[in-house]
């Protein structure tokens, strides 16, 4: 690969992992922000670390492959086409990589009795016991200290 080619797929790798959206309970979309929201309450049963896989949306693939076929290329169509692959199949690789977040499962009990599970990224630590809060509208859910 040649001098240009590792840094721009380094490079593409870190643009990937900054616009990847947050999965915090303190994260909210444009989308969420002005709808209505049901609140339930509960208790934390149990605490679970667990990662959450990164993002695999073929930008990593093409920039990779666009990078090896450029890199391989020169000189040769059999370098290019190996090049492209190889570069994509690194491409992917770099975007699932660096998109990739700790998380906890955070198992409640319900008021109603009811005992969910639910993942999300693992900026609030829960601890059993602990009181909580669900706000969610259609199948979105996020859970917060209960206040």
């Amino acid at each position: 690969m040649n001098r240009i080619a590792l840094p721009a797929l380094l490079l593409a790798g870190i643009v990937l992992a900054g616009c990847q959206s947050s999965l915090s309970g303190d994260t909210y979309s444009r989308e969420q922000a002005r709808r209505e929201m049901s609140v339930r309450q509960g208790t934390v049963e149990g605490v679970r670390a667990i990662t959450i896989e990164g993002t695999k949306s073929n930008i990593g693939t093409a920039a990779g492959a666009a990078v090896g076929g450029l890199a391989g290329g020169q000189g040769s169509t059999a370098g290019a086409i190996a090049g492209a692959v190889v570069g994509g199949v690194t491409g992917a690789f770099i975007e699932e990589g660096a998109t990739r977040r700790k998380g906890q499962e955070i198992t409640i009990r319900l008021d109603t009795g009811n005992v969910i599970a639910v993942v999300q990224e693992g900026d609030d630590k829960f601890a059993i016991g602990e009181r909580v809060r669900l706000v969610g509208a259609s199948g979105n859910t996020r859970v917060t200290r209960a206040q």
